[in-house]
This record gives structure tokens, sequence and C-alpha cells, in this order.
């Protein structure tokens, strides 16, 4: 489970970042910000049955991604009115979630800091 959370969060940086320079509107820009919220709708659930990093209990990371999923479910209704803004608002948020929770897999006695003997 934490090898394709890690995976799919990788790739959702890296394609959300694509998305976030490119052009808005375009049919590219809907078919890549789609995958993107496939993406981070499993790594955010995925999240829920990492809890062996923890003890067995959740973390403070898990309400991150508790409010990932909000987040994702408002920016998809905002944009389906056309509130542009608010649709942006959210998915720029929710990436920037997912590069400080990337920051934080950093920190001492997390998976990957251990992997790479941090």
């Amino acid at each position: 489970m934490i090898i394709s959370h890690l995976f799919l969060a990788l790739v959702a940086l890296i394609i959300g970042s694509i998305n976030l320079f490119s052009k808005k509107g375009t049919r590219r820009h809907k078919l890549i910000g789609w995958f993107w919220i496939i993406f981070m709708t499993y790594v955010a659930i995925s999240s829920f049955w990492i809890k062996e990093l923890n003890d067995g209990v959740y973390s403070w990371i898990h309400l991150l991604s508790i409010i990932t999923l909000l987040s994702l479910i408002f920016s998809i209704i905002a944009i389906k009115f056309r509130f542009i803004k608010i649709h942006s608002f959210f998915m720029v948020g929710t990436y920037i979630g997912l590069f400080v929770a990337g920051i934080f897999t950093l920190m001492p006695g997390r998976y990957i800091a251990n992997f790479f003997g941090f």
C-alpha cells in the first residue's frame, strides 16, 4: 500500500505542476486535471490504510487526507458552476498540501526518510 501511495503521490506531484503552469481551460488541462483528481483521491484514501508508521494509529497527516478529499469535491463542484477562482483556490491549495505532505515524509522516522537513510 505504501509503494502505490508513494508512486501515485509522485505522479500527482508531477502532473499537478504541469497543469498549474499550463494554459487553463483547454482539453489537455481538463484531461490532466481528471487524472490528477483520480490519483489524489487514491493517495488520500490509501493513507487511511497506512498506520503502521505511527504505531497503528492515525496521525495529523490523516486530517490532511480528509481535507484533500473535501477540497477535490469542492473544486469539482466549483468548476461545474463555472466558479473559476474557487476551483483554482481548492486545486492550488490541494497541490500545496501534497507538496507539504511530501516534505514531511522526509522527517526522521518516516518511511521515505528511513528508505534514504535520513
